[in-house]
């Protein structure tokens, strides 16, 4: 009788024993499911050599890239997927449309807890606000890319894609809207700009500071975004196919204002001066900008300069000729904001209100 008992107790206790270790291996074995998608770039660039700068973007695939990495897929379960597969400088409304598109039906399942973006630097930050203000869910969304080609001596991306999979699979980065990790950085895609056409330092947010950091996957965040995006977002381009011309124009001491009058006549919905210090230009580039105004083109001041915010009716009568500020958003920004609030009929107060809260 003690014998049976002893085998009962014995027999108990081992099966405890498997039941924890099945346990311990199921919550070892519970990664978050993060989906690359590839657009080309820099980061996906290859030389002849590793010491020049000369390279040929988008030449790796997203299957080599995922595989490239040591202990990537530690940190999550990846699946990886080619969207475009271009240098920056040749991204497109199309592209972004086609990303946006496909992110929201990712995310809007349980299956994908966070995407991953592989992007050229030139035009990223385009990318990531277009995606901060369409893209319809709270998990993380982040961008990545890198200042140095796959075959450079000391290339970059490799740690940048480390740390972009470990933001994209860490449940902080929820509701902070469309992130981009490049140089142990965690930036918001508000407020970021390229600052160097060639250091790895090159993203900066000189006026509202990171996000976080990612230092070899570890993650600590500072802030979340104030502005609205992601789902309080109210653009839906789930039925776009194509965006209204913006134009953005230059301006320079001695303008000319028939650069602002060519842009009408080809057909700019929208136009973005790029003005000099406070959103600025000349009388005869204002004068031509009232008139493009009084033609139904919404036209947004904006500044050449780096940092800084465009208010309204500070140096230029934005209530009299009907001219929209740009507030914190720098040309390239504001075409995309701008782009965007064209998709349905809104007055200039209406579009002042979006370049105020997002």
């Amino acid at each position: 009788m003690k014998q049976s008992h002893r085998n009962r107790t014995l027999f108990l206790a081992l099966l405890l024993s498997i039941a924890c270790q099945n346990a311990f291996s199921q919550n070892k074995d519970k990664k978050a499911n993060v989906v690359v998608l590839a657009t080309g770039g820099t980061i996906a660039g290859a030389a002849a050599t590793g010491t020049q700068s000369g390279y040929t973007s988008g030449k790796v695939t997203i299957d080599d890239m995922l595989n490239s990495v040591a202990g990537l897929k530690d940190l999550a379960n990846l699946k990886g997927e080619q969207v475009a597969n271009v240098g920056s400088q040749d991204m497109s409304f199309d592209i972004m449309l086609k990303l946006a598109k496909r992110i929201n039906e990712l995310l809007a399942g349980p299956g994908v807890d966070g995407v991953v973006v592989t992007h050229g630097t030139d035009t990223m930050e385009e990318t990531a606000f277009f995606l901060n203000l369409t893209v319809k869910s709270d998990k993380p969304v982040v961008l990545v890319g890198s200042m140095r080609p796959s075959t450079a001596v000391s290339a970059d991306g490799p740690l940048n894609l480390y740390d972009a999979v470990a933001v994209a699979a860490d449940p902080q980065a929820k509701g902070r809207g469309v992130l981009v990790v490049m140089n142990d950085q965690i930036q918001g895609a508000h407020s970021l700009t390229k600052t160097s056409t060639t250091a790895v330092q090159t993203f900066q947010s000189p006026l509202r500071g990171l996000v976080g950091v990612s230092a070899y996957g570890k993650n600590d965040f500072y802030n979340s975004p104030s502005w609205k995006h992601t789902t309080a977002s109210e653009f839906d381009v789930s039925n776009v196919t194509k965006l209204p011309r913006v134009d953005i124009i230059y301006a320079d001491a001695d303008m000319s204002p028939d650069l602002i009058d060519a842009s009408v006549n080809a057909g700019a919905k929208g136009i973005v001066i790029a003005g000099v210090g406070n959103g600025n230009m000349n009388k005869a580039s204002v004068d031509a900008a009232a008139r493009a105004a009084k033609k139904g083109v919404i036209v947004v001041r904006s500044s050449r300069v780096p940092t800084g915010s465009v208010e309204r009716n500070v140096e230029v009568k934005d209530d009299e000729l009907g001219f929209v500020a740009s507030h914190e958003l720098n040309p390239q920004k504001s075409r995309i904001l701008l782009s965007l609030a064209l998709l349905k009929p809104n007055t200039p107060q209406q579009i002042q209100e979006m370049f105020n809260t997002y």
